[in-house]
């Protein structure tokens, strides 16, 4: 435990004191010449779950960037989404960027205070914003003045910068999980492509979906009835797990049903290596069931058949995607039937191929789920660490990683 006499040291401090405040503005979108350069433009539908923001969806031109001059900001600043679901949400730009007016962005007083020290402050102070948000019905928006004067407990600089190395370090191995695993789906991915597409028998069949597998649908218990719910029981994935976690494997989602409400619904148990895809809102999430699992309504999964493998089901819906998105059908929103998924039209490989690409991708696969059980856990560590920081609860000196 750190000393008394150090936390008397710890200040209190504004978030608009630890540097400049930036509210973002969103270019004219009805001028194009603004849009489509090279200058990254960020908004909360962005990948906000990584420290680093990677990629945005839209940049801006030079004139698009300079229409918002104002609203500039340089590498390291620290961006926190303020509106709707991803309030709270907390990235770091690694060029010069512009946000939209959704997100406040800070540019840290490098003298006084340690970048890696705010960002995860923020991250910590994120979820109190989140929290404070859900007390209105309405949509929650916190502006510049009241993200200014949010105020949380600081150290001084040198146990800032601890902090964040003993924190950064985690999430380094994080990063490094995931690179790892994007080069570990690209091996596979360039291998179903000479396999199956570059190098496609004209001797190979034509057939639909359900001759590589069984197309199973999923149901809702009751959301009424309490008993039909558990905090730890029957896997019961919807699609807005797969929305936060972007794994290629899925053990569990959000909330477990238990076997009464198993019994009481359309949910089907799928085994382990069931390929899920999502069915509407939105069509095309795709994961891998790493134990026995079951759905809601919106997925029409794909249980393969014990020639064809978990492997070339999960990369062959990435490629029919297309396909199956233009035979779906509504009118509020798109969705593909259980009846349209099983006449999929696709060609069907002989098993020597199709044993082939399994021998080779069947260990990258099994990697990608150990890196991935991995990163799952030092992210448990470091959010158990994160608030045990913040608070000068852990004294810093001796702590390894």
């Amino acid at each position: 435990m750190i000393e008394r006499e150090d936390m008397n040291n710890w200040k209190k401090v504004r978030v608009g004191d630890i540097g400049k405040i930036v509210t973002g503005k969103t270019p004219r979108t009805s001028i194009q010449e603004y849009y489509g350069g090279s200058t990254p433009f960020i908004t909360p539908s962005d990948d906000m779950t990584v420290k680093y923001i990677k990629s945005t969806r839209k940049k801006l031109t030079t004139e698009g960037k300079l229409s918002v001059k104002n609203c500039i900001l340089p590498k390291n600043a620290i961006c926190v989404s303020c509106i709707g679901s991803d309030l709270g949400k907390v990235v770091i730009t690694t060029e010069e960027s512009v946000t939209n007016q959704q997100i406040n962005s800070i540019i840290v007083c490098e003298e006084e205070y340690d970048i890696d020290f705010i960002y995860y402050r923020m991250k910590e102070l994120g979820k109190v914003m989140n929290f404070h948000s859900k007390t209105s019905t309405a949509v929650p928006i916190i502006n510049k003045s009241q993200f200014s004067d949010y105020t949380f407990m600081c150290p001084e600089k040198y146990i800032q910068i601890r902090i964040g190395e003993i924190l950064s370090a985690i999430d380094g191995k994080i990063a490094n999980n995931d690179a790892i695993n994007r080069n570990l789906s690209e091996q596979a991915q360039a291998y179903f492509d000479e396999l199956f597409i570059q190098n496609a028998s004209v001797e190979w069949k034509e057939g639909i979906l359900s001759d590589v597998g069984s197309i199973v649908a999923g149901g809702t218990p009751s959301k009424s009835n309490q008993e039909y719910y558990t905090d730890n029981g029957i896997a019961w994935i919807t699609p807005k797990d797969l929305s936060v976690d972007k794994s290629a494997f899925i053990s569990h989602g959000e909330n477990d049903i238990t076997e009464l409400g198993l019994q009481k619904s359309s949910a089907t148990m799928m085994p382990a290596g069931t390929v899920l895809f999502s069915s509407r809102a939105p069509i095309g999430y795709i994961a891998i069931a790493a134990n026995e699992i079951c759905t809601n309504q919106g997925f029409k999964s794909v249980v393969p058949n014990d020639n064809v493998g978990t492997s070339y089901v999960y990369y062959l819906l990435k490629q029919l995607l297309p396909t199956i998105e233009n035979m779906a059908s509504g009118s509020t929103f798109k969705e593909i039937s259980g009846s349209a998924m099983k006449i999929v039209p696709t060609v069907i490989p002989d098993d020597e191929t199709l044993k082939r690409f399994s021998d080779f991708c069947d260990p990258i696969m099994k990697q990608i789920q150990k890196n991935e059980q991995e990163s799952k856990r030092l992210v448990e560590l470091r959010d158990t660490l994160l608030p045990k920081l913040m608070s000068g609860e852990l004294d810093v000196s001796d702590l390894k990683i």
